[in-house]
Order: structure tokens, then sequence, then C-alpha cells
């Protein structure tokens, strides 16, 4: 039994994703050793926090970083810090900016809910969420027509929750922020690449920690020197109500250190040993087919996709899902495409014994229908 189970909860399997209604993710015994050595001692956080920005920059090769609770504090810190420019006056009057420059262009498609609002967290920070376009349709005049005076920053959200086709590139929006004297803003939570958006001209990069780098639950900025000097300052306003314990930055700092020096090659084999097992077996279930499918937003992630056949099973992918839920241990996948008929299951956090687990439970499931 695990920690979970002791307090009366049932065993997770998670198919789902590094997600947070699942506890993201699970630490290495080097992590977490490495969590509860910075819990067990004293440290000036300030200086921690300075440390720990250039231990993260030399990873993501940007000016300077700034260590937050999570991705969406780091959003809602920089709009902050893009809004105050660090003035203490400012600072303490958050999330109050009337009379500030304070508008946040952001795609009608990149507004999304990933749990939360993305909207939400430009609020938390003061922010104005200027949504331009449409979610099927945005073009670089919607962009550059809604830039006026107020206008502080341009957003861009790299995820698989964003609508993938016909919006404006980031290569587009990063010319249109520079052109105008703009900074830029990208979420790339759960993105793989810690360099890649800093190197093509964003101003300020935001990423979870908890996710695919599989550390503490924390997350960072990093850019531009300037902007992340602003981002820092909110600790002494709106920031305290997200501050990250000292003990989740040396996590954050020695999962980083991991995750760059990774062996990917073997961590991607093992993802598609994971996926054609499942695929192989589901293929047999009657009322079920599998395939294999790749991330949606591009990231090199294989997964098996389930269609359920109703027409045979007599119940729909939701009922399917609901009855995975339920059981225990309670198996998550992912639903993002359970109303078109589809369950998907991710290998990436899934442990030994899992996939076997459900294909035995989908065929417990089918034979009772």
């Amino acid at each position: 039994m695990n920690c979970y189970e002791d307090i009366g909860l049932k065993r997770v399997i998670n198919a789902s994703g590094r997600m947070t209604a699942l506890g993201v993710s699970t630490l290495s015994d080097e992590v977490a050793e490495a969590t509860k050595n910075g819990g067990q001692n004293y440290v000036v956080i300030d200086s921690l926090i300075d440390k720990a920005g250039k231990i993260i920059s030399s990873y993501t090769k940007a000016e300077d970083s700034c260590v937050t609770s999570s991705a969406s504090a780091a959003i809602a810190l920089s709009i902050a810090g893009l809004i105050t420019k660090g003035k203490l006056s400012l600072i303490e009057k958050l999330p109050d900016t009337t009379g500030l420059k304070n508008e946040v262009i952001i795609q009608k498609g990149h507004a999304v809910n990933y749990g939360a609002p993305i909207t939400t967290m430009i609020r938390l920070g003061g922010g104005k969420p200027v949504e331009v376009g449409y979610s099927n349709q945005v073009f670089k005049e919607h962009i550059e027509e809604a830039i006026n005076e107020n206008t502080v920053a341009l957003m861009y959200v790299k995820s698989h929750h964003c609508v993938q086709k016909s919006m404006v590139t980031l290569n587009e929006m990063i010319e249109i922020a520079h052109k105008n004297n703009l900074p830029i803003l990208v979420d790339a939570a759960a993105e793989e690449d810690i360099t890649k958006y800093y190197k093509l001209g964003a101003d300020l990069v935001v990423y979870s920690g908890a996710k695919a780098i599989e550390a503490t639950t924390s997350g960072f900025v990093t850019g531009k020197k300037e902007y992340i000097a602003y981002a820092k300052a909110q600790y002494k306003g709106i920031g305290r109500a997200m501050k990250v314990g000292k003990e989740n930055i040396m996590g954050l700092l020695k999962a980083l250190e991991i995750y760059v020096n990774k062996d990917k090659e073997r961590e991607l084999e093992s993802q598609k040993e994971i996926v054609n097992y499942l695929v192989k077996e589901i293929n047999n279930i009657n009322g079920l087919e599998a395939q294999v499918t790749v991330d949606e937003a591009g990231r090199i992630i294989y997964r098996a996709e389930v269609k359920v056949k109703e027409e045979i099973l007599g119940i729909n992918a939701s009922k399917v899902m609901k009855m995975l839920n339920e059981g225990n241990p309670s198996i998550h996948g992912r639903k993002h495409k359970v109303n078109l008929g589809y369950i998907t299951f991710d290998p990436r956090p899934m442990i030994d014994g899992d996939k076997e687990i459900i294909v035995k439970k989908l065929k417990e499931i089918v034979e009772e229908k």
C-alpha cells in the first residue's frame, strides 16, 4: 500500500499524463533526497532565489530566471512585473492596475482552461486579457490592430489545450511584439525543450517544474534579465501568496540536473514498448479499436488511442472512462477526445504492472456488457 491508500484513498493508475489533477509526476529518489535536505536546513531565501535563477539559466541559456511555486504563478508574477516594472509603490497596489499599461494580447484559440482559465492568471498579475481573432482563425492583423497605448505585452501559449490550426505562429508574434517595442511571454508549461523558445526570441518563457522535468511542485520563468528582475520583485507583493519553499527549490534544481542529462532515446523506446503492448492487447477486445498516436501539439510523445465502438458495446467512451475511474485501482486515461468516442493512454507516468491492469480492467468492462 502507498501513503494515500494508508489514509483511505484509492490507488491511482495515471495513464493520463503529467496532470495537476492527478499529482503531476512522481519524484526520483535523488530529487526526494534533495528536497528533504533542503527542508532540513536554513537559507536566506532571497539569496536562494537569486542563486537558483543563475543555475536554472545555465540550463535554459537565458539571461536570468525566477523560480516560482508553479507555472501559473510564473505567469502571474511575469505579468505583474511587466506592468509595475519593479516599482515598490506599484507592486504594493496590485492587483489594482488602474491607470497603468495592463493589456495583454492573447489569441482567442490560446485563451484556454487547463484546469483554471489562463486569463485568470493574467488577471492575478493585474493584467487585462485582450482576446483577439476567433477560436478557429486568427490573422496577424487581429494582433497588430489590438495594440494600443495600454498594451503591456503579447502572450503565446504552447499547449495541446490550444487550437492547433489557423493561429498566428510564435515567430510571427515575436516579430509583431518586437516591431512594436513590446515583450512577449510564452507559456510553455508542459514543453520538454527548455531552451527552444528563448532562442527563438521570446522575452519570457514559463515552465512547470513538476511536468516534463519531474520535479517538486514548482515552476520558473526564464528570459531577459530586466524582466526577470521585475518578476522577482513581486515577492514583495502578490508573490507572497505564491511563495515557493526552499525544499521545493532544491528539488527543482536536482530534477533539472537529472533532466538535461537524461537518455531521451531510451525514454522514447520505453514509451513505445508500453504503447505497442496496449495497442496489441486492446485490439483483441471486442468493441475496442486501438492505434498508436503522437502528441497533437508536436511533442514527441507516443500514446495509445482507443476507439470505443458504442454500436457494439452499447456504452460510449464516457461511460467506459467513468467505469475505469470508479474501479480500484482508479484508472485515469486522457479524456480530451472522450466526447468523440476515444480514450487515450499516456505511457509516461505509468509504472511496472500498470499496463496489464488497464488491459484486464477493459476486458472486465466489456465482458460485463
